[in-house]
Protein backbone atom coordinates (compact mmCIF):
# COMPACT_ATOMS: atom_id res chain seq x y z
CA UNK A 1 0.00 0.00 0.00
CA UNK A 2 1.50 3.31 -1.09
CA UNK A 3 1.45 5.98 1.57
CA UNK A 4 2.21 9.69 1.43
CA UNK A 5 4.52 11.17 -1.16
CA UNK A 6 7.81 12.17 0.41
CA UNK A 7 10.88 11.60 -1.73
CA UNK A 8 13.19 8.73 -0.73
CA UNK A 9 16.49 9.69 0.89
CA UNK A 10 19.22 9.60 -1.78
CA UNK A 11 22.49 7.80 -1.03
CA UNK A 12 25.16 9.80 0.75
CA UNK A 13 28.19 11.04 -1.09
CA UNK A 14 27.96 14.79 -1.67
CA UNK A 15 31.27 16.46 -0.84
CA UNK A 16 30.29 20.07 -1.45
CA UNK A 17 27.19 21.14 0.49
CA UNK A 18 27.31 24.47 -1.35
CA UNK A 19 26.37 22.66 -4.57
CA UNK A 20 24.44 19.59 -3.46
CA UNK A 21 21.68 19.12 -0.88
CA UNK A 22 22.76 17.17 2.23
CA UNK A 23 22.78 13.45 1.52
CA UNK A 24 22.37 13.88 -2.24
CA UNK A 25 24.29 11.90 -4.84
CA UNK A 26 26.51 14.36 -6.74
CA UNK A 27 26.20 12.20 -9.86
CA UNK A 28 22.59 13.38 -10.13
CA UNK A 29 23.76 16.98 -10.49
CA UNK A 30 25.67 19.04 -13.03
CA UNK A 31 28.96 20.73 -12.20
CA UNK A 32 27.05 23.89 -11.30
CA UNK A 33 24.85 22.01 -8.83
CA UNK A 34 21.70 21.76 -10.99
CA UNK A 35 19.69 18.55 -11.06
CA UNK A 36 20.28 16.58 -14.25
CA UNK A 37 17.39 16.45 -16.71
CA UNK A 38 17.17 12.64 -16.68
CA UNK A 39 16.92 12.56 -12.88
CA UNK A 40 14.37 15.37 -12.91
CA UNK A 41 12.16 13.65 -15.47
CA UNK A 42 12.24 10.34 -13.59
CA UNK A 43 11.30 12.05 -10.32
CA UNK A 44 8.52 14.08 -11.97
CA UNK A 45 7.02 10.89 -13.36
CA UNK A 46 7.12 9.26 -9.93
CA UNK A 47 5.60 12.27 -8.19
CA UNK A 48 2.86 12.59 -10.80
CA UNK A 49 1.90 8.97 -10.10
CA UNK A 50 1.60 9.91 -6.44
CA UNK A 51 -0.52 12.95 -7.34
CA UNK A 52 -2.97 10.63 -9.09
CA UNK A 53 -3.15 8.49 -5.95
CA UNK A 54 -3.68 11.64 -3.90
CA UNK A 55 -6.55 12.74 -6.13
CA UNK A 56 -8.28 9.37 -5.66
CA UNK A 57 -7.89 9.78 -1.90
CA UNK A 58 -9.28 13.33 -1.94
CA UNK A 59 -12.24 12.25 -4.04
CA UNK A 60 -12.97 9.08 -2.06
CA UNK A 61 -12.78 10.75 1.35
CA UNK A 62 -14.43 14.02 0.38
CA UNK A 63 -11.47 16.20 1.35
CA UNK A 64 -11.45 19.92 0.57
CA UNK A 65 -7.99 21.22 -0.30
CA UNK A 66 -7.03 24.77 -1.28
CA UNK A 67 -3.44 25.29 -2.44
CA UNK A 68 -2.23 28.87 -2.90
CA UNK A 69 0.67 29.70 -5.20
CA UNK A 70 2.14 33.18 -4.81
CA UNK A 71 5.38 34.87 -5.77
CA UNK A 72 6.93 37.26 -8.24
CA UNK A 73 6.43 37.09 -11.97
CA UNK A 74 8.45 34.28 -13.61
CA UNK A 75 9.06 32.63 -10.22
CA UNK A 76 7.67 29.30 -11.49
CA UNK A 77 4.13 29.18 -10.15
CA UNK A 78 2.62 28.36 -13.53
CA UNK A 79 5.16 25.64 -14.23
CA UNK A 80 4.51 23.71 -11.04
CA UNK A 81 0.73 24.07 -11.45
CA UNK A 82 0.99 22.72 -15.00
CA UNK A 83 3.08 19.80 -13.74
CA UNK A 84 0.54 18.98 -11.01
CA UNK A 85 -2.42 19.04 -13.40
CA UNK A 86 -0.73 17.23 -16.29
CA UNK A 87 -1.83 13.77 -15.12
CA UNK A 88 -4.73 14.59 -12.81
CA UNK A 89 -8.42 15.08 -13.55
CA UNK A 90 -9.61 18.66 -14.01
CA UNK A 91 -12.87 17.63 -12.31
CA UNK A 92 -11.00 16.91 -9.08
CA UNK A 93 -7.87 19.07 -9.32
CA UNK A 94 -8.87 22.40 -10.82
CA UNK A 95 -7.03 25.67 -11.33
CA UNK A 96 -8.34 29.12 -10.41
CA UNK A 97 -6.58 32.09 -12.02
CA UNK A 98 -8.88 35.07 -11.72
CA UNK A 99 -8.54 38.18 -13.93
CA UNK A 100 -8.61 41.66 -12.48
CA UNK A 101 -11.89 42.36 -10.65
CA UNK A 102 -14.85 43.89 -12.46
CA UNK A 103 -16.42 47.14 -11.38
CA UNK A 104 -19.11 45.18 -9.52
CA UNK A 105 -16.55 42.94 -7.79
CA UNK A 106 -14.66 46.00 -6.60
CA UNK A 107 -17.72 46.98 -4.54
CA UNK A 108 -18.03 43.52 -2.91
CA UNK A 109 -16.43 42.20 0.26
CA UNK A 110 -12.85 41.67 -0.82
CA UNK A 111 -12.79 37.89 -0.28
CA UNK A 112 -16.18 37.33 -1.93
CA UNK A 113 -15.03 36.53 -5.45
CA UNK A 114 -12.41 34.10 -4.15
CA UNK A 115 -14.83 32.34 -1.80
CA UNK A 116 -16.95 31.34 -4.80
CA UNK A 117 -14.06 29.19 -6.07
CA UNK A 118 -13.18 27.38 -2.84
CA UNK A 119 -13.22 23.57 -3.02
CA UNK A 120 -16.28 21.44 -2.42
CA UNK A 121 -15.94 17.95 -0.97
CA UNK A 122 -13.67 15.80 -3.12
CA UNK A 123 -11.82 18.69 -4.75
CA UNK A 124 -8.36 20.24 -4.69
CA UNK A 125 -8.23 23.82 -5.97
CA UNK A 126 -4.94 25.36 -7.09
CA UNK A 127 -5.02 29.16 -6.83
CA UNK A 128 -2.64 30.70 -9.37
CA UNK A 129 -2.40 33.89 -7.32
CA UNK A 130 -5.13 34.49 -4.79
CA UNK A 131 -6.56 36.94 -2.29
CA UNK A 132 -2.94 37.87 -1.55
CA UNK A 133 -3.06 40.15 -4.60
CA UNK A 134 -4.21 42.80 -2.15
CA UNK A 135 -1.08 42.75 -0.01
CA UNK A 136 1.32 42.35 -2.92
CA UNK A 137 0.47 43.59 -6.42
CA UNK A 138 -2.33 45.93 -5.39
CA UNK A 139 -0.37 47.51 -2.54
CA UNK A 140 2.88 47.90 -4.49
CA UNK A 141 1.18 49.32 -7.59
CA UNK A 142 -1.14 51.60 -5.63
CA UNK A 143 -4.33 49.81 -6.70
CA UNK A 144 -5.66 49.80 -3.15
CA UNK A 145 -5.66 52.39 -0.40
CA UNK A 146 -3.49 52.10 2.70
CA UNK A 147 -6.68 51.55 4.72
CA UNK A 148 -7.70 48.66 2.44
CA UNK A 149 -4.22 47.17 2.77
CA UNK A 150 -4.30 47.34 6.56
CA UNK A 151 -7.80 45.88 6.68
CA UNK A 152 -6.64 42.96 4.55
CA UNK A 153 -3.72 42.24 6.86
CA UNK A 154 -6.10 42.23 9.83
CA UNK A 155 -8.87 40.16 8.27
CA UNK A 156 -6.91 37.65 6.16
CA UNK A 157 -5.70 35.51 9.08
CA UNK A 158 -9.27 35.34 10.44
CA UNK A 159 -10.59 34.44 6.99
CA UNK A 160 -8.11 31.57 6.67
CA UNK A 161 -8.76 30.33 10.21
CA UNK A 162 -12.44 30.25 9.32
CA UNK A 163 -11.67 28.18 6.21
CA UNK A 164 -9.64 25.71 8.26
CA UNK A 165 -12.38 25.43 10.91
CA UNK A 166 -14.87 24.67 8.15
CA UNK A 167 -12.78 21.66 7.09
CA UNK A 168 -10.73 23.12 4.23
CA UNK A 169 -7.04 22.20 4.15
CA UNK A 170 -5.18 25.43 3.28
CA UNK A 171 -1.63 25.09 1.94
CA UNK A 172 0.31 28.23 0.94
CA UNK A 173 3.46 28.36 -1.21
CA UNK A 174 5.59 31.39 -1.94
CA UNK A 175 7.94 30.95 -4.91
CA UNK A 176 11.06 33.01 -4.30
CA UNK A 177 13.20 34.09 -7.27
CA UNK A 178 16.24 36.38 -7.15
CA UNK A 179 16.44 39.65 -9.07
CA UNK A 180 19.20 38.24 -11.30
CA UNK A 181 17.27 35.08 -12.17
CA UNK A 182 14.06 37.02 -12.76
CA UNK A 183 15.89 39.32 -15.15
CA UNK A 184 17.39 36.33 -16.97
CA UNK A 185 13.92 34.81 -17.44
CA UNK A 186 12.42 38.11 -18.59
CA UNK A 187 15.25 38.55 -21.09
CA UNK A 188 14.61 35.03 -22.41
CA UNK A 189 10.93 35.84 -22.87
CA UNK A 190 11.83 39.07 -24.64
CA UNK A 191 14.14 37.29 -27.11
CA UNK A 192 11.66 34.59 -28.16
CA UNK A 193 8.57 35.72 -30.13
CA UNK A 194 6.49 32.75 -28.94
CA UNK A 195 7.20 33.67 -25.32
CA UNK A 196 7.04 37.45 -25.58
CA UNK A 197 3.32 37.47 -24.75
CA UNK A 198 4.32 36.37 -21.24
CA UNK A 199 6.24 39.61 -20.68
CA UNK A 200 3.64 42.17 -19.64
CA UNK A 201 3.85 45.80 -18.60
CA UNK A 202 3.07 44.59 -15.07
CA UNK A 203 6.12 42.31 -15.20
CA UNK A 204 8.34 45.23 -16.17
CA UNK A 205 6.96 47.38 -13.38
CA UNK A 206 7.35 44.54 -10.90
CA UNK A 207 10.97 44.02 -11.93
CA UNK A 208 11.73 47.69 -11.46
CA UNK A 209 10.05 47.66 -8.04
CA UNK A 210 11.75 44.45 -6.89
CA UNK A 211 12.73 45.87 -3.49
CA UNK A 212 9.23 47.19 -2.81
CA UNK A 213 7.80 43.76 -3.64
CA UNK A 214 10.23 42.33 -1.10
CA UNK A 215 8.83 44.75 1.47
CA UNK A 216 5.29 43.66 0.56
CA UNK A 217 6.16 39.98 0.91
CA UNK A 218 7.84 40.47 4.28
CA UNK A 219 4.86 42.44 5.60
CA UNK A 220 2.45 39.81 4.27
CA UNK A 221 4.34 37.05 6.08
CA UNK A 222 4.48 39.07 9.28
CA UNK A 223 0.68 39.13 9.49
CA UNK A 224 -0.45 35.96 7.67
CA UNK A 225 2.12 33.27 8.47
CA UNK A 226 -0.23 31.60 10.95
CA UNK A 227 0.02 28.12 12.47
CA UNK A 228 -3.34 27.06 10.96
CA UNK A 229 -2.12 27.98 7.46
CA UNK A 230 1.62 28.68 7.41
CA UNK A 231 3.61 29.94 4.46
CA UNK A 232 6.04 27.54 2.79
CA UNK A 233 8.82 29.24 0.83
CA UNK A 234 10.02 27.51 -2.36
CA UNK A 235 13.43 28.79 -3.58
CA UNK A 236 12.90 28.78 -7.33
CA UNK A 237 16.05 29.99 -9.06
CA UNK A 238 16.40 26.31 -10.07
CA UNK A 239 13.06 25.50 -11.72
CA UNK A 240 13.56 21.74 -11.69
CA UNK A 241 14.42 21.60 -8.02
CA UNK A 242 11.58 23.99 -7.18
CA UNK A 243 8.97 21.80 -8.86
CA UNK A 244 10.22 18.62 -7.25
CA UNK A 245 10.51 20.19 -3.81
CA UNK A 246 7.07 21.80 -3.96
CA UNK A 247 5.22 18.74 -5.26
CA UNK A 248 6.92 16.35 -2.85
CA UNK A 249 6.05 18.69 0.02
CA UNK A 250 2.44 18.98 -1.14
CA UNK A 251 2.15 15.20 -1.16
CA UNK A 252 3.56 15.05 2.37
CA UNK A 253 0.87 17.39 3.71
CA UNK A 254 -1.97 14.88 3.33
CA UNK A 255 -1.76 11.39 4.81
CA UNK A 256 -3.11 9.40 1.86
CA UNK A 257 -3.13 5.77 0.80
CA UNK A 258 -3.58 3.97 -2.51
CA UNK A 259 -7.32 3.69 -3.12
CA UNK A 260 -7.08 3.69 -6.91
CA UNK A 261 -9.61 1.43 -8.66
CA UNK A 262 -8.72 -2.07 -9.78
CA UNK A 263 -8.25 -2.92 -13.45
CA UNK A 264 -11.63 -3.36 -15.09
CA UNK A 265 -12.70 -5.76 -17.81
CA UNK A 266 -13.57 -3.92 -20.99
CA UNK A 267 -16.98 -4.89 -22.44
CA UNK A 268 -17.46 -6.24 -25.94
CA UNK A 269 -19.38 -4.10 -28.42
CA UNK A 270 -23.10 -4.75 -28.26
CA UNK A 271 -24.44 -5.45 -31.74
CA UNK A 272 -27.65 -3.77 -32.89
CA UNK A 273 -29.39 -3.46 -36.26
CA UNK A 274 -28.01 -0.17 -37.56
CA UNK A 275 -26.52 0.93 -40.90
CA UNK A 276 -24.30 4.03 -40.73
CA UNK A 277 -24.47 6.67 -43.50
CA UNK A 278 -21.70 6.63 -46.15
CA UNK A 279 -18.41 8.17 -45.02
CA UNK A 280 -18.15 10.30 -48.18
CA UNK A 281 -21.08 12.37 -46.89
CA UNK A 282 -18.92 13.65 -44.01
CA UNK A 283 -16.42 16.51 -44.21
CA UNK A 284 -12.93 15.60 -43.01
CA UNK A 285 -10.00 17.85 -42.17
CA UNK A 286 -7.25 17.83 -44.83
CA UNK A 287 -4.75 15.01 -44.35
CA UNK A 288 -1.58 17.09 -44.32
CA UNK A 289 0.38 14.76 -42.06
Amino acid sequence: MTKRGSMPTPPEGADDVRLFPPGADPENYTASGRLRKSVYEAEIERLQEQLVLLQYWIQTHGLKVAVIFEGRGSAGKGGVIKTITERTSSRIVRVVALPKPTERERTQWYFQRYAAHLPAAGEMVLFDRSWYNRSNVEWVMGYCTEEEHQEFLRSCPEFERMLVRSGIIVIKYWFSVSFEEQRKRFEERNREPIKRWKLSDMDLAEHELYVRYSMAKDTTFQYTDIKQAPWWVVPSDDKRAARLNCISHLLSQIDYEDVSPDIVELPEMKQIAYVRPPMHEQTFVPQRY
